[in-house]
């Protein structure tokens, strides 16, 4: 089954805000963060502002997967993942 866009947004903010409030997360979490942000980042419906905030989770999401400790590196981000929480809800 394909998510349409608000869908997708929905689930993106999902894991972030369970990333932001747990500071827990997984290596299947970032794959699928980054799965949902190469399709956004496909979308017309995406403005220029949002996709920036993208390409930034983007880089978070493949820094992560890679870290040696996931639960570090989520509390080491918290303040952005609020940030990245906002933007997407000012500009979705």
């Amino acid at each position: 089954m394909q998510l349409n866009y608000r869908d997708q947004l929905m689930l993106l903010k999902d894991i972030l805000s369970e990333h932001e409030s747990e500071c827990c997360g997984s290596v299947a979490e970032y794959e699928q963060l980054e799965r949902l942000i190469r399709s956004l980042m496909a979308n017309a419906e995406v403005n220029d502002q949002l996709k920036q905030s993208l390409e930034t989770i983007y880089t978070y999401c493949q820094n992560g997967k890679n870290s040696s400790d996931i639960t570090d590196f989520i509390a080491s981000h918290k303040g952005q993942l609020t940030q990245w929480l906002e933007d997407i809800n000012a500009l979705s």
